[in-house]
């Protein structure tokens, strides 16, 4: 569970507009595969929201679905396990949320989601009433309840990780999922003086183990604009760095978007040298550009290509002293920032993106010269994706060497999870004495 610092609506938005948005927000969110935070952006927009209020909408939203299936465990308690249809489900969610775990006061959270119960409001009303009664003893027992249901993670999920790390690390994860991510910045040091401004800036504070990455509570919005910082956790910053870019070199970033790490090779290469930023969707690429833009990554030329497609990608028969491939994942090293992502990825995806991993590695090195190197990165800390495709492309690669590899555990780093590995392919072989 999580229990956040209350944010109470301001008065100039009436509360019970806030709580039919965010009725609407995850009734949306049920219903299609879109992220929340893109939903929440929608209706942020479309009601005009003031940042009080659409911070309060944020955190009625995200902490119910960060604890989802503890809020439907209370409510099939507190309802005798009562079918309900979907719309008083949330309501119940919203209701709980609001009262036990964002500490909303009771008038508020019952009287206000009452007010935009309608037909059910009676029940409602009855069963919030009786929730604030029972607080303590619900909160007490919730720590009793079985992981999936206490941490709010699913079952596969969870048997998955139990056998992968044993019940602590498991249980670990979980909690640390319950967390609300912070928002870090890495300062760009493309930018002449922007490590000197934002030292001026106040509030930012320094990460223990990654330079340049500072935690702030409100993003420096001008100096994003101008491009003096980017929003990204510490933990993107392992697998450009261990690629290891010099100036002048040939580096392909072969999937970039939206940038973050293409930008931290270019600041390695000091803008030097040649640094394709492919990526396969299209749509992705005007993001990628301005980004790049904005950060003057200047040696940064940004392509369309899909490495798993037959067909040639736009740098031709180029090859590269250096390769990144930070490949699609299921981002279980960052399900505290991806709230989505415990509840719409499936147990049988961790098989097919394991084949989609391996087959984007085994297009890239067509295009790694003899020599050189190619880092191979997830945000996931599931070994199915990383260590063991990297043990399968060695096995069939005689011609590539583990250089260095790392996994970063959240609750233990204290960063999002991810992985990255260095692999070396060798140079060709010296002619034998006497010719060929």
């Amino acid at each position: 569970m999580i229990m956040p610092a209350t944010r109470i609506p301001s008065p100039g938005f009436r509360a019970t507009s806030i709580r039919s948005v965010a009725i609407e927000v995850l009734t949306e969110w049920q219903k299609t595969p879109r992220f929340a935070v893109d939903i929440l952006d929608d209706w942020t927009r479309r009601t005009a929201l003031s940042a009080p209020n659409a911070a309060f909408l944020h955190d009625i939203v995200f902490t119910s679905l960060r604890n989802l299936s503890l809020l439907d465990h209370w409510t099939d308690h507190l309802t005798d396990n009562k079918h309900l249809d979907h719309r008083t489900r949330w309501l119940l969610r919203i209701g709980l949320c609001q009262l036990i775990l964002l500490g909303v006061p009771s008038h508020a959270a019952v009287n206000e989601t009452v007010a935009v119960a309608g037909r059910s409001g009676a029940l409602i009303n009855a069963v919030l009433r009786r929730a604030d009664r029972e607080q303590r003893q619900l909160l007490e027992k919730a720590h009793t309840l079985p992981l999936a249901i206490a941490h709010s993670h699913p079952e596969f999920l969870i048997r998955r990780w139990i056998k992968i790390m044993g019940k602590a690390k498991a249980e670990s994860v979980c909690q640390w999922n319950q967390n609300q991510a912070p928002t870090h910045i890495r300062v760009n040091r493309l930018i002449d003086g922007a490590v000197e401004r934002m030292a001026r800036l106040p509030g930012l504070l320094a990460h223990t183990s990654e330079e340049d990455f500072f935690e702030c509570e409100t993003p420096p919005r001008e100096a994003l604009k101008h491009g003096l910082c980017y929003v990204q956790d510490p933990s993107t910053a392992i697998a450009p760095k261990m690629l290891g870019a010099l100036p002048g070199e040939s580096v392909l970033d072969a999937c970039a978007a939206p940038g973050g790490k293409t930008a931290i090779i270019s600041q390695m290469m000091c803008n030097e040298g040649r640094l394709i930023a492919c990526d396969s969707s299209t749509a992705r690429l005007p993001r990628l550009r301005e980004n790049l833009t904005r950060l003057h990554a200047r040696n940064a030329q940004v392509m369309q290509h899909d490495f798993l497609s037959d067909t040639p990608p736009p740098f031709g028969d180029l090859l590269f002293d250096r390769i990144l491939l930070d490949v699609p994942c299921s981002n279980t090293g960052v399900m505290r920032r991806r709230i989505d992502v415990r509840w719409r990825l499936q147990e049988e995806e961790f098989a097919t993106l394991a084949q989609t991993q391996r087959a984007i590695v085994e297009s890239a090195l067509r295009y790694l010269k003899p020599g050189g190197s190619l880092v191979y990165s997830t945000c996931s800390i599931d070994p199915e994706e990383n260590q063991q495709i990297v043990r399968a492309v060695l096995e069939t690669h005689p011609e590539l060497e583990m250089a260095e590899s790392r996994l970063v555990f959240p609750p233990k780093d204290l960063m999002d999870g991810a992985y990255a590995a260095r692999l070396l392919k060798k140079a060709w072989p010296p002619v034998p004495a006497g010719g060929l």
